[in-house]
């Protein structure tokens, strides 16, 4: 999936119709599950994860797959009621210090079985979709075990009480975006608190380009301060703590032109926010969520096009989706890779993959011989920049670096060449 760019068992296999049933009896395999599958996520990413401090960064999204009434595949209702697919809610790993994509952790995946008739109120919290904010954050806990320090980071659909006293008993930190104007133990609102505080400080911050929105600079004015948030009047929560010390960090944009929705983050963590430089740490840290909507990209539209599989039953769907998310995380590790970094090579390659590349850039490099690979040679970044010139990227440090597309296009020339470099050694008859 990684190499050819694409999710469409067809197209992986290449017109080889044996590859493609095997694929699908993969698939279609009992001993194949979804679970297990997730279970491999992490298998990387464990040795990466050691002594850093890392954001253990969560999100959900909807894959949208076409059905019509006669054809739903056994697929659950997603969005309003209007389509069918599957939810995907992983855990992805990330350096708190610089970036770096380490890999998944845990996750679900699943699709909805008919409308639920109890209401949202009357239902226990391990009777509902946002228990997996809870669970994904423990089923991780035992793989995170030599990091540094973990901060579970999500947007409003983490604010969750429960998620909050949860993350305290397992030695994590949290940082959430807060979606609900919560009581505080005196009673008083959460939202007028915060729009009290006084604001100390602004700064210009680049926002990355989302679906829909480019990229462009926001000037965000800066409040912080500590609350004691009530626990919720729900008879379900009543075992947890009656309140819980947090400390809020409040950015909000100022002269945002006429037709931009001007940024507003109320963060709610568990860190000890004492200063102001503390308080834009959290700023910073919160930024880097948006790997996670890349990730989702790479797996959707604006790479695997996921979504565009016509795959017949769900449970093979489900398998599908969680083997691509594997091979998006590789790509966005690759892609990461084209600036530097130490991750290893064989993260992403095998021995006979790295033994290609190896061919390659000796070509490469005696095309030009003042432009080397300038990375060692057991790095992602070296292959990347190997990929990248495959692409048709110059290799210059002066040009624009590789992007998607650049990587999409060396990725499959690189993929082609492979497939010959591993028939090097038959004889023919």
């Amino acid at each position: 999936m990684v190499a050819g760019k694409n999710v469409c068992l067809r197209r992986l296999s290449r017109g080889d119709r044996a590859l493609e049933v095997r694929f699908n009896r993969f698939l279609r395999h009992g001993k194949v599950t979804v679970e297990r599958i997730i279970d491999s996520w992490s298998g990387s990413t464990v040795a990466a994860v050691a002594d850093r401090h890392v954001l253990a960064i969560q999100d959900t999204s909807e894959i949208h797959f076409n059905t019509t009434s006669q054809r739903r595949r056994g697929l659950g209702e997603i969005g309003k009621g209007n389509q069918h697919g599957v939810l995907l809610h992983p855990l992805l790993a990330v350096d708190a210090d610089n970036g770096e994509c380490l890999g998944l952790l845990s996750g679900e995946v699943w699709t909805r079985e008919g409308r639920r008739t109890v209401s949202h109120d009357s239902r226990d919290l391990s009777d509902k979709e946002s228990q997996r904010w809870i669970t994904t954050a423990v089923t991780a806990k035992p793989r995170l075990a030599g990091a540094a320090m973990v901060t579970l980071l999500g947007d409003r659909e983490s604010d969750i009480f429960a998620l909050y006293t949860k993350a305290a008993e397992q030695d994590f930190h949290v940082i959430a975006r807060s979606m609900h104007d919560r009581k505080q133990a005196d009673e008083t609102s959460l939202y007028a608190t915060i729009d009290a505080m006084a604001a100390v400080q602004r700064r210009t911050i680049k926002l990355p380009a989302r679906a829909q929105r480019p990229s462009r600079e926001a000037d965000l004015e800066l409040r912080f301060g500590v609350i004691e948030l009530a626990r919720p009047q729900n008879k379900f929560l009543r075992n947890l703590p009656k309140s819980l010390r947090l400390a809020v960090v409040d950015a909000r944009e100022i002269n945002a032109a006429a037709n931009v929705e001007p940024l507003h983050w109320r963060l709610l963590t568990s860190h000890e926010v004492a200063s102001a430089d503390d308080a834009w740490q959290i700023v910073g840290w919160y930024k880097q969520r948006w790997i996670i909507e890349q990730f989702f990209r790479v797996l959707k539209t604006q790479g695997f096009k996921l979504e565009d599989s016509q795959i017949g039953t769900a449970d093979r769907l489900l398998k599908l989706v969680a083997v691509a998310a594997k091979a998006a995380v590789i790509t966005i590790q690759l892609l990461q890779a084209r600036n530097g970094g130490r991750q290893s090579v064989s993260k992403t390659f095998n021995v006979e993959k790295i033994a290609t590349l190896t061919a390659l850039n000796h070509q490469l490099e005696a095309r030009t011989r003042r432009l080397k690979n300038p990375h060692p040679s057991d790095t992602l970044a070296w292959a990347a920049w190997i990929i990248g010139r495959l692409g048709g990227w110059d290799g210059y440090p002066s040009s624009k670096p590789p992007g998607p597309i650049t990587f999409k296009n060396g990725l499959e020339y690189f993929n082609a060449v492979a497939a010959g470099w591993s028939l090097r050694d038959m004889c023919m008859h």
